[in-house]
């Protein structure tokens, strides 16, 4: 099951960390779109966590994985690290036994892990989220993928975003940026972080975003999200950031799962119905729905594009960039 290239290698890793390279029982685990292989190994009885990486860019630096994982692991945020060899690529951690996480459990327990996560000793500047997102924008333009009078409002909305919003503040922090359901763990009392391949400075408010898609299904709901996580009712300001954050998010998931799903000859009908954001979210956090399926990739990148041009004509979209623009709204 592990490839024959990397087989010293890891039978080193077992070596160093437990003294035996016997593996009692081992599955790779395919949840989730990482290039890294992955498998839950058991050695002396104990279940284990063994990641390979396997993809060379600049988006798969060990030394910078290793680092941030081992900073959460410190503050019991990710699972405790047993070996890293950044030459490898190879990490060995706890394996965690994932349990159903009850929605109104993790309306809770996501923005206090949220708020430990980012009041960690910042990580290593790796890349401007907005810039990345500007790039898979113009290669989606190039790709002429969509028809230029559909695509127009869109980018219009988020030309207004982008004039706004803040590139660099004190809001740059400790960021895992790719919270997931299958990246956040929960074992029946606590959740776990896993997967730290992304993880890099950036903007609090995606980390916060990314987890509402899932956590987030009402008015009250982000109020009490935000407060747990502020540990106070949020300002216009952070509440203004954080809807123009997840407006950005739609447009960037739906560019890039286009660009991850499109066909042989780049046909998709773009105007077809699709589910309702809520349920389609809803399904992926129940393990419903699989973004290995191509269609399911599609559908999700549809389903953003569709709750983007809804929230794009609320009023609260004029308020959060006129808050946002106003320098007496800065915090």
């Amino acid at each position: 099951m592990i490839p024959e290239d990397k087989r010293n290698l890891v039978e080193n890793a077992l070596q160093t960390t437990f003294g035996t390279t016997e593996i009692n029982d081992i599955h790779q685990l395919t949840a989730g779109l990482s290039t890294a292989l992955v498998y839950r190994i058991a050695v002396q009885g104990k279940p284990y966590l063994l990641r390979i990486i396997t993809r060379t860019d600049a988006m798969a630096d060990p030394t910078l994985e290793y680092n941030c994982m081992q900073a959460a692991a410190d503050a019991g945020i990710a699972p405790r690290v047993w070996y890293t060899s950044i030459a490898d690529r190879i990490a060995i951690t706890d394996f965690i036994d994932a349990r159903p996480f009850p929605l109104e459990e993790a309306k809770i327990k996501l923005p206090e892990l949220f708020k430990r996560l980012h009041a960690l000793p910042p990580f290593p500047f790796r890349i401007n989220y907005l810039d990345t997102m500007e790039g898979f924008i113009q290669k989606f333009q190039a790709a002429k993928l969509m028809p230029v009078h559909l695509m127009s409002e869109m980018l219009g909305a988020y030309t207004r975003i982008k004039a706004v919003y803040p590139r660099s503040d004190s809001d740059m922090v400790a960021c895992h940026n790719d919270l997931k359901p299958e990246n956040t763990l929960y074992d029946g009392e606590r959740v776990w972080l896993v997967d730290w391949e992304a993880a890099f400075l950036n903007d609090r408010y995606l980390d916060l975003a990314i987890a509402a898609n899932f956590a987030v299904r009402s008015e009250a709901d982000e109020t009490d999200y935000l407060k747990t996580y502020f540990g106070e009712d949020a300002t216009a300001y952070r509440r203004a950031r954080f809807f123009l954050m997840r407006q950005i998010l739609h447009l960037f998931y739906f560019v890039v799962f286009v660009l991850m799903s499109k066909g042989a000859e780049g046909l998709i009908d773009f105007e077809k119905p699709v589910p309702l954001f809520r349920d389609f979210n809803d399904d992926i956090w129940a393990g419903k729905i699989s973004l290995h399926d191509m269609d399911a990739r599609l559908q999700y990148a549809l389903v953003h594009r569709q709750q983007f041009l809804e929230n794009i004509k609320l009023k609260r979209f004029e308020e959060a960039l006129r808050v946002v623009s106003s320098s007496c709204g800065k915090e």
